[in-house]
């Protein structure tokens, strides 16, 4: 399937919390599961640059470099005795309102527009980095002091898990899902040393994530980030046979 979208994402900080599962129940789309490490179910908090963007070959004006964070969880879907791990995107968070439209109207994506700030400085040994959106008037953020130089995944590890599905999924109704595919070389990751996160989850996401306002992340880390491709959607439909 030809790409719809290519770009750099760059710098990416990952904070990841353990949930129960039943906190993203009606989230899920149709013929997806969970994709569950060692049996925990995790959602992240991703912030990172959006660089070079390009639709369909074509970089549009003030719509090349952007932030973007967003609230994701991990599921996988069996093409056929094929396993695909991707992820479903609770919500995700832009400055430009073009591509919230395209987004929600192409990929049924729940794309939000906001005020958004970032920084990235380097120091001696360490990398200071952060991202700031404002929502109902106030600013909310998800920063990190990060070791300068990076590693690469450990094979199995948490991080890989976290990092490495290259598929996305969004629910377009009971029975239909969009699948679209997200292709990426393998990132080098900073150990982060320290993380600061101000996020009112509950106003944000839903009353439902209130569980995560006072929560500490279970694993926090800095992904360099590389050139990214996202393919063209397809529908997955579920046959009612009733």
């Amino acid at each position: 399937m030809p790409n719809f979208l290519t770009a750099h994402w760059n710098n990416l900080i990952m904070a990841n919390y353990k949930v129960d599962p039943a906190l993203l129940r009606d989230h899920l789309p149709a013929q997806t599961e969970l994709d569950l490490y060692n049996g925990d179910c995790y959602v992240s908090l991703v912030g990172f640059m959006f660089e070079e963007t390009a639709v369909r070959g074509i970089k549009f004006p003030f719509h090349v470099n952007f932030e973007e964070v967003n609230l994701r969880f991990y599921v996988r879907y069996n093409d056929h005795g094929i396993w695909k791990r991707g992820a479903v995107f609770i919500k995700e968070i832009v400055t430009k309102r073009m591509i919230s439209f395209v987004a929600n109207t192409l990929y049924k994506e729940n794309y939000i527009t906001l005020p958004m700030k970032h920084h990235y400085i380097v120091k001696d040994s360490e990398i200071d980095c952060g991202y700031h959106w404002k929502y109902a008037g106030n600013w909310m953020r998800l920063e990190v002091v990060a070791e300068k130089d990076p590693v690469a995944i450990v094979p199995g590890s948490k991080e890989e898990f976290i990092a490495e599905h290259y598929w996305g999924y969004s629910r377009y109704n009971k029975l239909t899902t969009f699948e679209y595919g997200v292709a990426h070389e393998s990132w080098l990751i900073h150990a982060v040393k320290h993380c600061h996160i101000e996020c009112d989850f509950a106003k944000l996401y839903g009353t439902v994530f209130a569980v995560l306002d006072n929560a500490r992340p279970n694993s926090v880390f800095l992904a360099k980030g590389s050139a990214i491709s996202v393919s063209g959607k397809r529908k997955l439909r579920v046959v009612d046979l009733h």
